[in-house]
């Protein structure tokens, strides 16, 4: 199947490079699972925009950075904060209702506070901003005639000779069938990489794939150690690492422990209110200490109407588990929750492979740096979408014939896959997580590589599946973070390695790593 313009990923990124890229052509979305299904969708706290009267993009750009630890490009970050309101304009636009309070001149935008923030420029759906944001850019794609949406259907490769790309072979999930899906521009927008972690925020299907097939076909990527954990997480046997959103903080939540001390205030200037790092080294820090097995979050001064009236999400699902926020600390803990590094891209959202574009939680744009400041994703996603589609309006049809596609032909059931996973996932917590050494990343690069080998050799004679094909994924996605977290020999951002305990100049650098210059993980 041929069109203009191939899209992989069904998020707030893929859903808006494909509404913009219909106006000047024909556009297959792939989306590995229902069309509604990704990170968007689970985004609770919302979009940080430079949109109120005491707000200004300078103040925005200085606090990005200043999250970022030194790591952010000044020039990505300054795109981001100038065009990101005009894009939040278009998102209610587009039909997406955000929360409001009565101001002046009527009804105004509802903002909220967040950690790391100056401002309250947080442009929310009470507590379930990505379910709306995905809801009203879906819905723009449905009516859409120029988009077609192919759902469960998993991208496997992307089909790159010479250096440029001319589409991706995805697998039909439902019948286990192989299509050759090529376009004269192709957008990686497949999220995050959260399942490399047992513990994450992150729905199941955020497996890495995007950086994958990017570095197997040559793209350039940066800064994969820099994994941010969402230090609120809700801690219970039952829970499938909810998240407690940040903007409960930004209500006035405070962290305690078990003997109701406050902690926050060793660690930063703002308290609970600090940066999403330093919060998560806190908790881990503090309760390691202590042997408990988690904080708590203390917002019982807001009254359940208040509660419920601004997270209702989450005030319903803390009640299914047995606890009245209102009432009651939320027992919480860190999970893994967001990719800073990714694939390489220009302010353009250009990768190193020519005709290939990414966008979203799948790229180093620059913006995030060593720490995402919250609430800057889902800005970023249609920032550098907007921008993508703009340069793939002016393309040219591809020159040549799409180079044939490689199928592994395997005729075998797959063997053993979910344990292959799972050693996997525990390795990474092991060794990779919040707090790392040389000694462990070294034990880590060593246990992955022999996962990884497994699992290729089960994918090279094996009929495939959806499993093995992410668990390819998730291995290749943890070799690259090891690599990365070992060549940076100091502690920064989100990389805290108690060897290197200090931040240090010269390596205040991206982690590049290229297989055109010669790497390999």
């Amino acid at each position: 199947m041929h069109s203009d313009t191939l899209v992989i990923g069904s998020g707030i990124a893929g859903l808006w490079a494909a509404l913009k890229a219909a106006d000047s052509g024909t556009v297959t979305i792939l989306t590995k699972k229902e069309e509604s299904e990704s990170n968007t969708n689970y985004a609770q706290g919302g979009i940080a925009g430079a949109i109120s009267r005491d707000d200004a993009p300078r103040l925005h750009l200085v606090d990005t950075l200043e999250a970022g630890a030194g790591i952010c490009h000044e020039d990505a970050v300054d795109v981001l904060v100038r065009e990101g309101p005009q894009r939040i304009r278009e998102l209610i636009d587009f039909g997406a209702h955000f929360s409001t309070i009565p101001g002046e001149k009527g009804e105004e935008l509802a903002l909220g506070m967040e950690g790391g923030h100056s401002r309250r420029r947080i442009v929310h759906a009470k507590d379930l901003t990505g379910r709306e944001i995905e809801r009203a850019l879906l819905t723009a794609v449905r009516l859409h005639p120029h988009i077609t949406m192919r759902e469960k259907h998993l991208a496997l490769d992307l089909l790159v000779d010479g250096n440029v790309c001319y589409g991706a072979t995805a697998l039909d999930r439902q019948t286990r069938d192989i299509g050759v899906f090529t376009a004269d521009a192709t957008v990686l927008a497949s999220g995050g990489l959260g399942q490399v972690y047992p513990h994450t925020t992150n729905p199941e299907i955020a497996t890495g794939d995007g950086v994958a097939m990017a570095w197997r076909a040559g793209a350039t990527v940066a800064n994969m150690e820099f994994i941010q954990f969402h230090p609120t997480t809700l801690y219970h046997p039952d829970a499938k690492s909810f998240l407690i959103s940040e903007a409960v903080r930004g209500e006035g939540a405070v962290l305690r422990l078990s003997d109701g001390s406050t902690f926050m205030e060793k660690y930063h200037r703002l308290a609970s209110l600090a940066p999403r790092d330093v919060v998560a080294r806190a908790i881990d820090t503090e309760t390691k200490a202590r042997g408990e097995d988690c904080a708590y979050l203390d917002i019982t001064h807001k009254s359940a109407a208040e509660l419920e009236a601004r997270f209702p999400h989450i005030y319903a699902t803390c009640l299914q588990f047995g606890i009245d926020m209102a009432t009651q600390w939320i027992p919480v803990v860190p999970a893994a929750h967001y990719s800073c590094g990714g694939v390489v891209t220009d302010l353009h959202g250009r990768t190193s492979i020519d005709r290939l574009w990414a966008s979203g939680e799948v790229t180093c744009t620059g913006v995030h740096g060593a720490n995402r400041l919250a609430s800057n994703s889902l800005l970023e996603a249609v920032v550098f979408s907007e921008r993508a589609a703009e340069e793939i309006a002016q393309l040219s049809p591809v020159e040549g014939v799409a180079p044939e596609a490689s199928i592994p032909e395997g005729t075998a059931e797959p063997n053993g896959v979910e344990a292959l996973t799972a050693r996997l996932r525990a390795v990474m917590w092991r060794h990779v997580a919040i707090v790392r050494t040389d000694a462990g990343l070294a034990e880590a690069a060593g246990d992955v590589a022999a996962i990884r080998a497994e699992v290729e050799a089960q994918y090279s004679g094996s009929r495939l599946t959806g499993a093995l094909v992410e668990a390819r994924n998730l291995a290749t996605a943890a070799a690259l973070i090891v690599e990365c977290a070992r060549r940076r020999k100091e502690s920064r951002g989100l990389n805290t390695n108690t060897d290197h305990p200090d931040a240090v100049e010269s390596e205040r650098h991206d982690t590049v790593l290229s297989r055109a210059a010669g790497d390999s993980v």
